[in-house]
Formats: structure tokens, sequence, C-alpha cells
């Protein structure tokens, strides 16, 4: 069912899939691999794009949530 998910987001059958791969194929032909080996490789971009601000975003967040620490001076005046 995991599998399915992307389709289901846009809410398309397997007919409407099927016609687009005719269309994709109609337009592209021969450079179909290479156009979905790009366009792969630009999702894997994307998503590790969100990963690291999702990262960076949690990490701001974990710091702002610990208490500060405050310096101690541990000099003496003479």
């Amino acid at each position: 069912m995991d599998s399915l998910l992307p389709v289901a987001i846009f809410n398309l059958g397997a007919p409407e899939a099927i016609l687009i791969g005719i269309v994709a194929l109609i337009l592209f032909g021969p450079r179909l691999p290479s156009v979905m080996r790009s366009l792969g490789k630009g999702i894997v971009e994307f998503k590790k794009g969100i990963r690291d601000t999702e990262d960076e975003i949690n990490r701001e967040i974990d710091n702002a949530e610990r208490p500060s620490e405050k310096r101690i001076d541990h000099t003496t005046d003479d």
C-alpha cells in the first residue's frame, strides 16, 4: 500500500497514470531514462535539503530549551 501513496496524493487512478506514461514516452522517447534519472536525483537532493533544514531547526530548538549556563568567574581580587 505504501508504494501507491505518491499516486494517491494526486488522486490519480490507473488510467490516468497510464496516460501520463504514454505522454511521457511520446514527449521524451529514448531520453526518458535519463530524464527520470535526473528527476530522481533532484528529488533526492530536495529531500536531503529538507532533512538538513529539519535537523538544523531541531538543533536550534534543543539549544533554546536548555537553560543557559552562566559562566562562573573564579578569579579573585587581591
